[in-house]
């Protein structure tokens, strides 16, 4: 009999312990997560619309926590002031123009505020001050210009199949071109007269350069001609 009340309390002892260091493991890792085992301090920032942003909510600077969201308070109808506990071991790296954004970790992930980094010349924050803030992009206005978009592409699309319908049809001076075989014809034939006028232009062109009323001139343009490529070639050369 004493024996089984011995291995009880034993039991009964172990199972304590266990609740207590798991009790005091959960302390430890709630603690840090918010912070309550480092020095921090508090800055504060102030929204129209903090879009889902909660008590506890992580706060990044250049990717990395370094703190949670402390308090969220609506001051008016228009202005909700966030408190934000920082690490004092960031203080350093906090300027005063440092502005405050609220992003989120992935794309359906929990909300977060992201402080960017300020200046190289701009003051230190100090304690309590606070910080200019970006408006959040709510899901709702992104997802209504999304159907403006696509509204628009919808449009454009019949528009463009009205085109095309009506110029394989032979509507309009495009689809006449390309589906009316005479103005084809005409324009071939006008290309092989272009060609014909250039060639003939070729061939008085080298008329003229045989003619001894302009020999002279041409010869005076090929020797120019030389000599400028003579005076590209020395200065080349110098080079």
């Amino acid at each position: 009999m004493e024996t089984h009340t011995e291995k009880f309390k034993v039991r009964l002892g172990l199972f304590v312990a266990g609740g207590l260091v798991l009790f005091v493991f959960a302390i430890f890792i709630i603690g840090k997560q918010k912070n309550l085992f480092n020095p921090v301090y508090t800055l504060n920032s102030t929204f129209h619309n903090v879009s889902g942003l909660q008590v506890g909510n992580n706060i990044r600077f250049s990717g990395i926590n370094i703190g949670t969201v402390d308090n969220i308070t609506i001051i008016n109808d228009s202005t909700v002031k966030v408190t934000m506990t920082i690490k004092k071991e960031v203080k350093q790296f906090i300027k005063s123009d440092s502005e405050v954004a609220i992003g989120s970790e992935g794309l359906i992930g929990d909300r977060l505020l992201i402080i960017t980094q300020g200046s190289t010349n701009a003051p230190l924050a100090l304690a309590g001050q606070q910080l200019e803030s970006k408006e959040p992009v709510e899901t709702d206005a992104i997802i209504s210009s999304l159907q403006v978009t696509a509204g628009n592409a919808e449009v454009i699309s019949y528009q463009l199949a009205d085109i095309m319908t009506k110029i394989n049809g032979g509507e309009g001076t495009l689809g006449r071109l390309i589906q009316d075989t005479t103005i084809a014809e005409n324009l071939n034939q006008t290309i092989v007269n272009l060609k014909k006028s250039s060639k003939g232009l070729d061939e008085n062109m080298n008329a003229a350069k045989h003619n001894f009323l302009f020999r002279g001139y041409f010869k005076k343009k090929e020797k120019a001609a030389e000599a400028k490529a003579e005076e590209k070639k020395n200065a080349e050369q110098k080079k």
